[in-house]
């Protein structure tokens, strides 16, 4: 009979590469809804914060999030997808300088950048906190 150890470590990699997936799925479902919001002439109203600097942080808050437990492993990734993001959130900018009754602000960039910065950071919290349950529960 194999060693438990061994058995609880394989079970807990199998867990997290299929929770990574998922939160990869999500991560490009929030790509693609940040998308379409950004190239609308206005947001929804259901959806809307009341106010755009809100909406911008949270949405890339959101995408942070999905991120950083998409990819929770690999160093340059993890400090990459930051940036990435942040590239996304300019080219969201360019995008919306074209679109009627949008323009493109700084403030919104600085907006996804904090957005960014707490979602990176909850998902440090979670992926520790998670990791720290899982060797006390073993």
């Amino acid at each position: 009979m194999p060693s438990p150890l061994p058995q609880r470590l394989l079970h807990f990699t199998a867990s997290a590469i299929a929770a990574a997936r998922l939160w990869r799925v999500l991560l490009l479902l929030l790509l693609v809804a940040t998308s379409t919001l950004a190239i609308m002439p206005r947001p929804p109203v259901g959806i809307d914060f009341g106010w755009d600097k809100l909406n911008h942080l949270l949405a890339f808050a959101a995408l942070a999030f999905s991120a950083g437990l998409g990819f929770p492993t690999p160093r340059a990734v993890r400090f990459g997808a930051p940036l990435a993001l942040l590239a996304y959130g300019g080219l969201v900018e360019l995008m919306q300088a074209r679109v009627p009754q949008r323009s493109a602000e700084w403030a919104d960039l600085l907006a996804d950048g904090l957005g960014i910065a707490c979602g990176a950071l909850i998902a440090a919290g979670a992926l520790r906190a998670a990791a720290a349950l899982s060797g006390r529960r073993r």
